[in-house]
């Protein structure tokens, strides 16, 4: 059976390692294992993700899509106050963002509530009123399930809330910034690096119950 990071039940045999990265002037150290998005470091276009993010002093945010855990555990650690949400469909993941929680405690701040839960994209995601989602899409996975994720965030989003993405152009980052034009009242594309692409979309809307 041909498995991806994005499986909910890996069987690959593990194969676990812990890594060091630093963001921010923190030293941070992650578990990782086979079955599970670039288990043998961070990669190039989530560490300009989490390099790039405006991260406010207090936020609500949700990693989707969390993988081990970086995006969300480094975004714990900036904020003053908050709460950080993680998930993903891979078990493996969702067991070693629990424990890389728990392995960075001393980095991350007491005022960040931070939990990490399985879920199927927003399948189990009850808030609406996510300041901030965060996302380095699955592009593996395909087009569609990828553009369903950028719908659903819109829900998920409260007014004035943002998503923040990444994208290689090689990947469809141009027609990923026109769906998100069809779907956003602001795209803005803040950072291009080495054929990364940041995105970071705002949700406006004087009405809270409109839907795009």
């Amino acid at each position: 059976m041909n498995e991806h990071y994005y499986s909910q039940r890996p069987s690959v045999q593990h194969d676990e390692k812990i890594i060091d990265a630093t963001f921010f002037g923190r030293t941070f150290q992650f578990k990782t294992d086979a079955g599970v998005f670039s288990k043998n470091r961070i990669d190039f276009g989530t560490t300009a993700l989490i390099d790039t993010i405006h991260y406010p002093r207090s936020a609500k945010i949700l990693d989707l899509g969390c993988g081990y855990g970086p995006v969300g555990i480094v975004s714990a650690s900036v904020l003053a106050e908050g709460q950080v949400q993680m998930v993903d469909v891979n078990e493996r993941a969702v067991e070693l963002a629990k424990y890389n929680i728990l392995h960075n405690q001393k980095v991350l701040n007491e005022r960040v509530a931070i939990n990490v839960f399985q879920s199927n994209g927003f399948e189990k995601v009850l808030d609406r009123d996510f300041d901030l989602i965060l996302l380095n899409p699955p592009i593996r996975a395909g087009k569609i399930l990828v553009y369903q994720l950028f719908e659903e965030s819109y829900l998920h989003l409260k007014n004035n809330g943002q998503l923040w993405i990444v994208i290689q152009k090689k990947q469809g980052a141009a027609s990923a910034m026109k769906k998100l034009e069809s779907l956003f009242q602001r795209v803005e594309e803040v950072d291009k690096l080495k054929g990364y692409s940041i995105f970071q979309v705002t949700k406006k809307c004087k009405n809270e119950n409109f839907k795009p």
